[in-house]
């Protein structure tokens, strides 16, 4: 029988061999207060604030939810002392350990003034969130926005003591876009309010990573019948992570360097690391996979054409366009973001990325521009040809699949158009020509990418496996 995930069975757990929390809950001070607890927060700012506990820290986190969507993690976590389960999964295997950073989560739908009190505690340090890239918009009324800023004005008024408001959401300059959204409320409310949190918060740009899918019923499953776990709410994670801040804390903060996370004031070139290499890939990638079928990333990049489109286009097209940071290569973190692609133990959808990718591409584009007198730059310009390729059709492997913004794609339809040599499969037959013509041509970029996708003979010429070009 599983054991169930609480305080009085952690030795329990432990004696299976699961590593769990030893250090004594009951001491840390909960000086974090999150708002947005979800699967990133509990894989990635929990799992830090875990390991530092685990060597003698006394912080600790406090969630808080202000959305009904918010009640079933609060109904999970109070039913097992807060502790839940991190399952890591690599192409290897999986591994599995107990969390217990969180110590505390206060649920406050339409409550702002319990969530004020929340924020105005003076033993409170950071206040922390991962609200998603809508939750800082302005375009109509934000009742997350306006609880910040009436718990602002309660620190404000009983003391104005320091706070760092740190966001953990995974997007460039988000402590840049937090500070700017809460200054905007905060100068609606009065010039007081807008004082203090000019000379008393601050709001640390930080860089987050690390894959965490949506924890799927099969995962309880798993953890219940192999490990021998009860967990209402799991979190699943690839093995990498990476968390850099900018160091700028208003009134102290763990040491989040002694276990991985990086202080550093180059926090925008770590964040062009991630946008033109990882993010850049992922474009790349995504739609001429789709054209070809292929479900899941792992299976992408195990097509050795594919492998070697993105090696070059790192390589060539790229790094050249970064400044390199000191002491971390940006080919060590190319080679990096190639072994991720290549876990298969957390399956990251292609039609994922593809969904993602009207939002990626203004990143990505900044590569093609930087590269374009670049004479081998010619595989930045395939992933924008390959992605107006999958536009005409709202289909994806044979389903109906809803239209985000402009994009809609059609793999199984495209992928009719690919016929493999002999002994090849149809993915990798469609992934050999279109890349080996695309890297062979030696005429104009938009003309490759557009002949080698859009050209009725070439695709033609496709089904039998050659990608010659014809005028």
């Amino acid at each position: 029988m599983a054991i169930r995930v609480a305080q009085s069975n952690l030795d329990a757990i432990g004696a299976q061999g699961i590593a769990v929390p030893r250090y004594d809950r009951s001491a840390l001070a909960p000086c974090i207060l999150h708002l947005g607890v979800g699967g990133f927060h509990r894989s990635h700012m929990a799992l830090y604030t875990d390991e530092l506990a685990a060597g003698g820290s006394d912080w600790a986190i406090r969630g808080v939810g202000l959305l009904e969507a918010d009640r079933h993690m609060a109904e999970s976590l109070r039913g097992q002392d807060h502790l839940y389960t991190l399952i890591e999964r690599d192409s290897d295997g999986a591994g599995v350990r107990v969390i217990g950073s969180i110590v505390d989560y206060v649920l406050a739908i339409g409550n702002v003034e319990k969530f004020a009190r929340l924020l105005a505690d003076p033993e409170l340090a950071i206040f922390s969130l991962t609200i998603t890239e809508g939750g800082y918009s302005l375009a109509r009324e934000n009742p997350t926005l306006e609880a910040i800023a009436t718990g602002l004005e309660a620190r404000r008024l009983g003391g104005e003591a320091p706070l760092t408001i740190l966001s953990c959401d995974n997007l460039p300059g988000n402590g840049k876009t937090a500070g700017a959204a809460i200054m905007t409320v905060c100068q609606s409310r009065s010039a007081e309010l807008t004082r203090y949190v000019e000379e008393s918060c601050t709001f640390p740009n930080s860089m987050v990573d690390r894959i965490t899918p949506q924890t799927a019923a099969t995962d309880r499953a798993w953890l219940s019948q192999v490990v021998g776990l009860d967990d209402a709410w799991p979190v699943v994670a690839e093995p990498f992570r990476q968390w850099v801040i900018e160091d700028r804390f208003a009134a102290g903060r763990p040491q989040y360097d002694e276990v991985g996370a990086l202080f550093t004031d180059r926090v925008h070139d770590w964040e062009l690391y991630k946008l033109r290499m990882l993010n850049a890939s992922h474009s790349c990638m995504a739609y001429l996979a789709a054209l070809a079928g292929v479900t899941y990333v792992d299976e992408a990049i195990a097509v050795a054409a594919l492998r070697g489109y993105l090696e070059r286009f790192l390589g060539e097209e790229a790094i050249p366009t970064l400044d390199e940071i000191p002491g971390h290569p940006a080919a060590d973190y190319a080679s990096t973001v190639l072994s991720r692609f290549a876990n298969s133990g957390v399956r990251d959808q292609i039609a994922r990325l593809c969904i993602d990718g009207t939002a990626k591409f203004p990143s990505f584009a900044q590569v093609a521009r930087r590269t374009a007198d670049l004479p081998r730059a010619r595989r930045s310009v395939l992933a924008p040809s390959s992605r107006e390729r999958t536009l005409p059709s709202g289909v994806l492997g044979g389903e109906p699949q809803p239209r985000r913004g402009r994009l809609a794609w059609g793999s199984r339809a495209f992928a009719r158009l690919a016929r493999p040599q002999r002994g090849q499969s149809p993915r990798v037959g469609f992934v050999n020509s279109v890349v080996a013509d695309f890297q062979g041509n030696p005429e104009s970029t938009a003309g490759i990418s557009a002949r080698t996708l859009h050209s009725r003979r070439t695709l033609e010429t496709m089904r039998g496996g050659s990608m010659s070009v014809r005028r």
